[in-house]
């Protein structure tokens, strides 16, 4: 067989995996809108107030980013995170997991996390 012929399959099967992962992502959007119209994410604003003050990971919806530094303050929908005299604002409806930085055996931190 040819192989000119295993290109054009291979194409369109990428193309296919990328429509089928962009559509998870639009229906975890739309969850995610739907809860906001409804009242907010209230759990997950309860759970980051046991945060403030202490150095946290802070993983969201994309999972090629993940968040680091200290946890200032929580506001209505939103985490307000300080890493080296610079602010960040974080949108608390895209947030999936937050952990403080993990320590080593000494309390330092751990150089590389793997998750």
């Amino acid at each position: 067989m040819n192989p000119a012929t295993y290109i054009p399959i291979i194409l369109l099967w990428i193309i296919i995996f990328i429509m089928l992962r962009n559509r998870k992502k639009a229906l975890i959007i739309r969850k995610i809108i739907e809860k906001r119209k409804t009242g907010g994410n209230i759990e997950m604003k309860e759970l980051a107030k046991r945060f403030i003050g202490k150095e946290c990971l802070i993983s969201t919806l994309d999972n090629n980013h993940q968040y680091e530094g200290v946890i200032k303050e929580i506001a209505d929908g939103a985490i307000l995170v300080e890493k080296a005299g610079m602010s960040e604002v974080i949108n608390l409806d895209f947030v999936i997991r937050i952990r403080e930085f993990p320590k080593n055996k000494k309390g330092k931190k751990k150089s590389v996390v793997l998750d």
